[in-house]
């Protein structure tokens, strides 16, 4: 099932899915991904267009525009979802960071 491979998101994952809130291409979004992180995460072509694949086969995005090689994408009702439980996990690591690292006496 698609939720128990996707229970956890990489951070390419995560990043290219936050991409396609708008409608982008491949190209688009490996520069959104490399400006919005300062270069901290870098998606290759190869991961990337694998990843593009997967998320279209399980419904988390659509192809809305063909022009040549050019694909465009974007996020889908389902995909939102997956971000957004990805997003409350997140959080919640970080509420436990907080909670247990922070709060020990030094």
């Amino acid at each position: 099932m698609a939720r128990e491979k996707y229970r956890t998101l990489t951070e390419q994952m995560f990043y290219i899915l936050l991409c396609l809130g708008r409608e982008c291409c491949g190209v688009d979004i490996m520069e959104q991904v490399r400006s919005m992180t300062q270069g901290r995460v870098v998606i290759g072509p190869g991961t990337l267009y694998s990843l593009l694949e997967s998320f279209r086969s399980e419904g988390f995005i659509r192809e809305t525009q063909v022009d040549g090689r050019r694909r465009s994408y974007q996020i889908t009702s389902t995909g939102r979802e997956l971000l957004k439980t990805e997003k409350e996990r997140l959080f919640k690591q970080v509420e436990d960071y907080q909670r247990f690292y922070e709060e020990e006496p030094t």
